[in-house]
């Protein structure tokens, strides 16, 4: 199984590392606009093969579409940061055209791919993807739930003072620091509600901690998160080369489910080897329905800022 991945810096370059030392795919390509770097990166992570223990083919290209041919997972890291002065629209714009111009060049040469968008803002980018390839829905899938339940994960786990994998919990909506939703009345330990061990305060700050994780860590290191964003990449890929039927929270497009029409969001979705397989409808209670619908309107103001990109 092969994969590739555009855009060779750090979340692009955890990814690969991920997939290849857990052995996800037998051939991963990372390319880069940059001269000579998802070269380097590549041969960096195949001097680790022999420690590591690793048998997946890595390799590096600039720019050079072709040495991507049948790929069946395209993850999309590519995009430029928000700069200072610069506005939302702004950044939306530019990084539409690089998303559109990425995804047009992998189908060259995949047409049957899965494309998995990592590019921010996530869910825009998400929706432009579909819209500009025309895809059927399952082919084009948004990555930030499973990152965003990641974390709501590990801080529920501190809370508890217990081991992140006995804890279970997920995040949807938009993926971004307002528009996110930890289903913290949906979370449990070991089957047993969080809410038998924690009190609504703890529950509250948890959450809050969530919406700011990213954030947070971008305080901490003076740049954007990439281990786990790059983790939870190849996580997601893996359920969909390995038809794990994963149950992962993933943007994608709505139509009619949770109220929502001609928009990707956050939901819960079933991940398989045709992408997405199934939207599992999760019954939301009052307050999360208008957090929801909220997050709905956000993420549409979003969207209207590519109208020039799709014209």
């Amino acid at each position: 199984m092969k994969v590739t991945i555009v855009g060779a810096g750090n979340v692009g370059a955890t990814c690969a590392d991920v997939i290849s030392y857990r052995g996800i795919a037998s051939e991963v390509v990372l390319l880069d606009i940059k001269e000579g770097f998802a070269e380097g990166k590549a041969m960096d992570i195949m001097q680790c093969a022999t420690t590591t223990g690793f048998n997946t083919r890595v390799s590096g290209v600039t720019n050079d579409y072709a040495k991507t041919a049948n790929s069946d997972v395209v993850v999309i890291t590519s995009g430029i940061p928000r700069k200072p002065g610069m506005t939302r629209e702004e950044l939306i714009g530019i990084n539409a055209g690089i998303v559109k111009s990425v995804a047009e060049n992998v189908l060259q040469h995949s047409p049957n791919t899965i494309i998995v968008v990592v590019s921010n803002p996530m869910d825009t980018m998400t929706y432009l993807t579909l819209k500009a390839t025309g895809l059927p829905k399952n082919r084009i899938i948004g990555m930030g739930g499973a990152l965003d339940s990641s974390r709501f994960k590990y801080y529920l786990s501190k809370a508890l003072d217990k081991p992140s994998n006995d804890v279970q919990g997920m995040v949807i909506g938009g993926h971004g620091d307002t528009t996110m939703i930890p289903l913290t009345r949906l979370a449990s330990y070991n089957g047993s509600p969080v809410s038998n061990f924690l009190s609504q305060d703890v529950l509250d700050k948890v959450a809050a901690d969530t919406m700011v994780g990213g954030a947070t860590l971008t305080g901490l290191l003076g740049t954007s998160a990439w281990y786990a964003p790059g983790a939870s990449v190849a996580y997601l890929v893996d359920s969909i080369l390995n038809d794990q039927k994963k149950m992962i929270a993933c943007s994608v497009l709505l139509e009619g489910e949770y109220g929502q029409e001609d928009i990707c969001m956050g939901v819960p979705c079933i991940i398989g080897k045709n992408g997405l397989e199934e939207i599992v409808d999760i019954k939301l209670d009052e307050k999360e329905k208008a957090l929801f619908a909220k997050s709905a309107d956000a993420v549409r103001a979003m969207n209207g800022d590519l109208k020039s990109v799709l014209a």
